[in-house]
């Protein structure tokens, strides 16, 4: 699984681009961003993701109730599972911030063994 923000270039290596973020990045048009899958539900709620701001300070609060959110949206979390299940697979996202952002959870998140049961 490969992390990609939505503003550089796609390239061949990305396999699969599934766009994690609830809103679409500015600027960015739809055939430059060249993205497979928009994922809305996978994202953090507006109201967290409103919360927390991009704010380092509140990372570790951020990290936890987007997890807790994750854990309630089985839905949305097994069908990423299969798209990464089938192949080579970029999660994008809008934020500048590379290490503080969704993404960045969601990867940690499932990094863990994805079973055929999962």
């Amino acid at each position: 699984m490969i992390l990609k923000r939505a503003y550089e270039a796609a390239s061949p290596g990305d396999g699969q681009r599934v766009l994690v973020d609830r809103l679409w990045p500015r600027g960015v048009s739809k055939e430059k961003a060249a993205i497979d899958l928009w994922l809305k539900e996978i994202a953090p709620s507006t109201d967290l993701r409103q919360w927390f701001g991009h704010d380092p300070a509140r990372w570790d609060e951020f990290q936890s109730r987007y997890r807790a959110e994750l854990d309630a949206n089985g839905e949305a979390v097994q069908q990423l599972k299969d798209v990464i299940r089938a192949g080579r697979t970029t999660l994008v996202y809008g934020a500048r911030d590379e290490v503080h952002n969704d993404a960045v959870v969601l990867a940690a998140y499932l990094a863990g063994p994805i079973s055929a049961g999962s």
